[in-house]
């Protein structure tokens, strides 16, 4: 699934062709995905204005001159093909701009969706609504995140997961964080001190700044707006790589692998030792 910095992408192919612009017309082919779709949504769609658009968590969102706003998730397979002619097989939703190119939400798997929400009500939609600040933000610092995790008996892997504690963090990025911070996936967040805490912050941040600036990774389908596929997988230095060699300068041991709440967690188990 599409992570925050697949997302981002995403949306910053996006809005050079769509923010300003008009909808001219909008092409919707089923009656929706993962849920259906809202009523009326090809009519609500065209002729409307996008004035704005911006990501929340793993949301885009595109604010209408309408007062409506699209939340749009790409899911497992989701795409948003920009130049795309509108006739392939899972090409679901398919938007003519005014002036400017034809936009395909393409999902093969039809886990994406995509709803329409009053502006004004956007922060209380079900899919919105509870979500912890961004860690790109200003909000998440180290003092945040240490009374987060002050109570936090569930794994640090686990809470940084909730989308309660910070919105957007997905299982790759979490796991490249808390090697980059040393932290062990398996240590539990009450019992990380300051100092860890401290270091994971950045790493977050870094970690996600350098995928963002790699167009993302490109593990099975996605693909960034235009087609290309990302480049930040070349750059893991623990995800998928179980049995390889650790990265860090002077370390003898392979990569490690455990199960955490049904996903993998990759660590190297010398420089990430549990407290």
């Amino acid at each position: 699934m599409p992570e925050l910095p697949e997302v981002e992408t995403v949306l910053q192919g996006l809005i050079p062709v769509m923010q300003g612009r008009r909808i001219a017309r909008a092409d919707v082919r089923r009656a929706g995905l993962r849920w259906p779709f809202p009523e009326n949504l090809a009519a609500r769609l065209s002729g409307k204005r996008v004035l704005g658009m911006r990501r929340r968590a793993k949301y885009i969102l595109a604010d209408l001159d309408s007062g409506e706003t699209v939340i749009l998730h790409l899911g497992m397979s989701g795409r948003m093909l920009i130049g795309a002619d509108g006739r392939a097989k899972h090409d679901h939703v398919v938007l003519d701009m005014e002036g400017g190119p034809r936009i395909a939400f393409n999902d093969a798997r039809r886990f994406g969706m995509l709803d329409l929400c009053a502006t004004d009500t956007l922060e209380s939609h079900r899919m919105l609504a509870g979500l912890g600040p961004e860690p790109l933000g200003n909000r998440f610092d180290a003092p945040y995140l240490r009374a987060r995790f002050a109570t936090r008996k569930s794994p640090v892997k686990t809470a940084l997961l909730d989308q309660k504690i910070v919105a957007g963090l997905g299982n790759i990025y979490v796991c490249e964080a808390l090697w980059r911070a040393r932290i062990n996936p398996a240590t539990r967040a009450a019992d990380l001190d300051g100092r860890q805490v401290d270091s994971l912050v950045p790493a977050i941040r870094d970690v996600l700044a350098e995928a963002i600036a790699a167009g993302g990774s490109s593990l099975k389908d996605y693909r960034q707006a235009d087609g290309e596929l990302g480049y930040f997988q070349h750059a893991f230095a623990v995800y998928g790589r179980e049995g390889e060699p650790c990265k860090t300068e002077g370390c003898t041991e392979n990569i490690a692998r455990i199960s955490q709440s049904g996903r993998s967690s990759f660590y190297c188990p010398a420089c990430q030792q549990q407290a």
